[in-house]
């Protein structure tokens, strides 16, 4: 709650103080959606799993991998949150292709809400979803829920939020660093899978019943 609580003004700024104004109104949505959704995980997992909040808590990455993958992903994220408060000040889509409509900014919200339950889900059925690359004592392949579909389900909602939070905020141009995420998402996942393989027991057969990593039937 704390952390959540820090990073919110963080975002505010890196929103509205390239907009220019606080009538960006997609911004306010932004940081609505964080704050409840936040508010909704702290609250549920506090009571049914807190371990899973403990994992989530930790940031130092133990592999040299995922420190070069923060070293990429943090300033393309900072880049996508940032450029939506530029464009809207600018004009950058308006000018070209066109100016973002309310419906689609709408649909691409529904999108984002999307993805946050499906992180959501995740955690329901891994207590183990750490934020930081490790295999601990005790953990075990998880093969229900989402994890029937693809084999990184939560990278799957990353990318669905990644993508559609440009348009969301309003700017086509803020999906260029959004695509240029994926490649570095893809990166810590097989990074990530090379790890389980090796220290995880039953995650090659795991794989073997559960072809794709992201997205069925494609990837």
């Amino acid at each position: 709650m704390v952390r959540t609580a820090l990073v919110l003004p963080v975002i505010a700024v890196l929103m509205f103080v390239p907009a220019g104004s606080l009538a960006f109104w997609q911004g306010w949505a932004f940081l609505g959606i964080f704050v409840v959704f936040n508010a909704i995980f702290v609250g549920y997992f506090l009571r049914r799993d807190p371990d899973l909040l403990e994992r989530r808590m930790r940031n130092r990455e133990q592999h040299a991998e995922q420190k070069q993958f923060k070293l990429l992903w943090v300033p393309l994220w900072i880049c996508t949150i940032l450029v939506p408060g530029l464009d809207y000040r600018l004009g950058w889509s308006a000018s070209f292709p066109g100016s973002v409509p309310v419906w689609l900014s709408v649909a691409a919200w529904v999108l984002v809400a999307v993805s946050w339950a499906m992180i959501f889900q995740v955690f329901r059925f891994n207590s183990f979803a750490s934020a930081t690359i490790q295999v601990e004592a005790g953990q075990k392949v998880i093969s229900d829920g989402p994890y029937r579909l693809v084999r990184h389900p939560m990278y799957s909602g990353i990318v669905l939020m990644t993508l559609a939070t440009p348009v969301a905020l309003g700017s086509y141009w803020a999906v260029i660093p959004a695509i240029l995420l994926i490649p570095v998402l893809v990166f810590r996942l097989v990074h990530e899978e090379r790890l389980l393989l090796q220290e995880l027991p039953g995650y090659a057969e795991y794989c073997e019943r559960t072809r794709f990593r992201l997205i069925p039937s494609v990837f």
